[in-house]
């Protein structure tokens, strides 16, 4: 007979608005890219460019071999930060992602291995709901080298703890 694990319960608090503090930072598990995942990205996707998909092509780019798609990354990047016990923490207390900006700044290939830098960045109240503020989320993804290879900002509706009416 097992018990059954209530993660709320055991984690025993829950991270909201006012927790968090501009500057605070964490980082993420590790993940390699790989060639299954270029495959399925282009087949879930529908985006086929030669540059993922065709090595003969590749080899002839200026990268000189197939990389990710950027979005890829980013998607490895979020799966990444869900990983982070902190962000596990803020599970039922962030309501949407509203905004998203990304920027990359190197090309990802198979068999790098990526982690991101989860920061803290601004925060503000939210104009529209008295329950709730946005918080921005710096992620830096980062290679096996160290490499930045893509910087975004997630902005984060999330829930604020009792406010006085």
């Amino acid at each position: 007979m097992s018990i059954p694990f209530d993660l709320d319960e055991h984690l025993g608090r829950r991270l909201y608005f006012e927790d968090l503090e501009s500057g605070q930072s964490w980082e993420s598990p590790r993940r390699t890219v790989t060639e299954a995942d270029v495959v399925q990205f282009a087949g879930l996707s529908g985006d086929y460019n030669a540059l993922h998909t065709d090595a003969v092509f590749a080899a002839g780019h200026p990268f000189g071999q197939r990389a990710a798609h950027g979005l890829l990354t980013l998607a490895i990047a979020s799966g990444l930060t869900t990983r982070m016990p902190v962000y596990r923490l803020m599970d039922g207390t962030r309501l949407a992602l509203t905004e998203l900006r990304c920027q990359w700044r190197k090309p990802v290939f198979i068999g790098d291995t990526l982690h991101v830098v989860l920061r803290i960045g601004d925060k503000a109240p939210s104009q529209s709901l008295h329950d709730a503020g946005r918080v921005t989320m710096l992620r830096t993804v980062k290679n096996q080298n160290g490499d930045v290879v893509a910087e975004s900002e997630w902005t984060t509706l999330m829930k604020r703890r009792e406010v006085a009416a």
